[in-house]
């Protein structure tokens, strides 16, 4: 029987009944539509969002393992130092390489790539080089000392021209202490106000001519006349005037053993390639 037949047959039976259009069905259809609509939206969403994370998990992996390569393969375990004299060179480690990651060569490169580490006491710059992952070399080049004197209980260290370099309150070894010169003030990066200049040049030799025969001076003294003297430990050797220094210096290395522990004045003031005299008085 068609749908049609059996509508009319219902009708009359039913005479009041008023025949309502299958809105509902087609409602239904829209909402499961939207439905599977809304499912698949969800559905990318997902999925994007799966995605993402494993991505971001990926590369969280990546830069992890990338950090603890850097950190281990890379850890410094040997360090060469030259060219420090001021400084010891635990000192001059701890100053490279102090902080954290100090101790990373690929750190320790970005840090002093195309650069020294300036401003330091004593040290005009210092190259760090890396040599190997776990091998740096730290080359001090420290300011050229002459000599220092001390005033108002701190040491002032000067170069060769006299101006002053640095002071301290620590005495650095193998930087002879130059006494008798007379000044009033100290100004740093300023040339020592001495009655007489020139004595820096003398120093400057006396200094290179003792380091020329491996000697080191505790002492360099000036005296009203800028005579000079010089003292290694008790014994004081007794050079006069600027003249003829290099020769007396050059014969001094052969005297020096032999005054090695004994207390006393070693007169060269006389002492030139002619006459080659000179005496020693014991205290």
């Amino acid at each position: 029987m068609s749908s049609k037949r059996a509508v009319k047959k219902v009708k009359k039976k039913n005479p009041n009944l008023r025949l309502v259009k299958n809105e509902t069905t087609q409602s239904e259809k829209n909402r499961l539509k939207q439905k599977d609509k809304h499912e698949k939206v969800r559905f990318g969403k997902s999925k994007r969002i799966l995605i993402l994370s494993i991505t971001l998990i990926l590369l969280l992996t990546v830069l992890v393992g990338g950090y603890a390569y850097i950190i281990t393969d890379y850890t410094v375990t040997t360090v060469h130092v030259e060219g420090n004299i001021h400084y010891t060179n635990e000192e001059i480690m701890e100053m490279v390489m102090g902080g954290r990651y100090g101790n990373n060569s690929l750190f320790l490169s970005l840090k002093y790539r195309d650069k020294g580490v300036d401003d330091i006491p004593f040290i005009q710059t210092m190259d760090v080089t890396i040599e190997a992952k776990d091998t740096i070399r730290i080359t001090v080049y420290e300011k050229a000392l002459a000599g220092y004197v001390s005033y108002l209980g701190r040491y002032v260290y000067f170069d060769k021209d006299g101006i002053v370099v640095e002071t301290s309150e620590e005495e650095t070894q193998g930087i002879p202490q130059v006494t008798g010169l007379k000044f009033d003030h100290v100004i740093l990066h300023e040339p020592l106000p001495v009655e007489k200049p020139e004595v820096f040049d003398e120093i400057l030799n006396i200094t290179q001519q003792l380091g020329k025969y491996g000697l080191s001076a505790d002492k360099i003294y000036f005296d009203s006349d800028y005579q000079v003297t010089l003292v290694f430990g008790e014994a004081r050797i007794s050079l006069g005037d600027s003249k003829d220094v290099d020769e007396k210096i050059m014969k001094l290395q052969y005297i020096l053993p032999d005054l090695a522990g004994k207390s006393g004045t070693l007169d060269m003031r006389e002492y030139n390639e002619d006459t080659r005299s000179y005496s020693f008085e014991q205290d």
